[in-house]
């Protein structure tokens, strides 16, 4: 996390409300600093989806303003990379050629190009199946391929919305510390949605809670990085984890 770069991506008194509904996302303030991983929780329809789409301009705020690196955001900029629950890959195209995907859409895929696709796929575990169609894969295979896929433009931002929800305990978790190394390698700013308060805890420099379309202070998680498996068994873990679900059974927006 950039000290220096403490406001890369600053959401003020962001607010959005969908027809008919009481409000989605009311009054949001968030300041990321640059190479900071930002992790939202709450119960489902608590408005922690709507906050990632308001912050990647794939929904535009009807009070507030969105800045990426002091920018007004009003679309997706190409310097963002997203990864939902669903990997979305094409069935008909290997793994490799659904990485360069982001590429291949706006321009000729060059050899450097190639070479970048193998690499990732090679830090992401998935070397061996660079030829492989996309629906012949796990769903933990197609996760990763997901990844790679956000990663090979180099984002300066990336927004994940639950990309591990539906995958099982232990791939899980295997992923959560790949994802986490590929991240710190990179100086990757990351704002992650998830339901999963250990999920949260792990990931996450902070963690906001949100409840009703309000945001919480964020909480700082203040564990040593690298993050090892064996943090998860480890007591400040567990209590930071025993903080927030209080939080969210008490209904409150005040997780720190």
């Amino acid at each position: 996390m950039r000290l220096d770069m403490p406001n890369f991506l600053q959401l003020l008194g962001v607010s959005y409300a969908y027809p008919e509904r009481s409000a989605a996302v009311s009054a949001v303030n968030l300041q990321m600093a640059a190479g900071e991983i930002h992790c939202l929780i709450g119960r489902s329809g608590c408005g922690k989806t709507t906050l990632l789409k308001l912050a990647a301009g794939l929904l535009s705020p009807q009070h507030g303003q969105v800045l990426l690196n002091k920018r007004a955001v009003t679309a997706p900029l190409p310097e963002m990379g997203f990864v939902f629950q669903a990997p979305t890959l094409l069935d008909w195209l290997n793994v490799r050629d659904n990485v360069l995907l982001p590429l291949s859409l706006h321009r000729a895929v060059t050899p450097d190009d190639h070479r970048q696709a193998e690499q990732w796929l090679e830090r992401l575990g998935l070397a061996n199946v660079s030829q492989v169609k996309a629906d012949k894969l796990s769903g933990g295979q197609q996760s990763r391929v997901a990844i790679a896929r956000a990663l090979i433009t180099r984002p300066s931002v990336l927004f994940m919305d639950e990309p591990f929800a539906a995958l099982d305990a232990i791939t899980r978790d295997e992923l959560q510390h790949d994802f986490l190394k590929l991240c710190q390698a990179e100086g990757t700013t990351v704002l992650f949605v998830t339901h999963d308060i250990g999920e949260a805890v792990y990931l996450g420099d902070r963690v906001s809670l949100m409840q009703d379309g309000a945001m919480s202070k964020p909480l700082a998680i203040d564990l040593p990085r690298p993050r090892s498996a064996t943090l998860r068994y480890a007591a400040p873990f567990n209590a930071l984890c025993a903080q927030l679900r209080q939080a969210m059974d008490e209904g409150t927006t005040h997780a720190a």
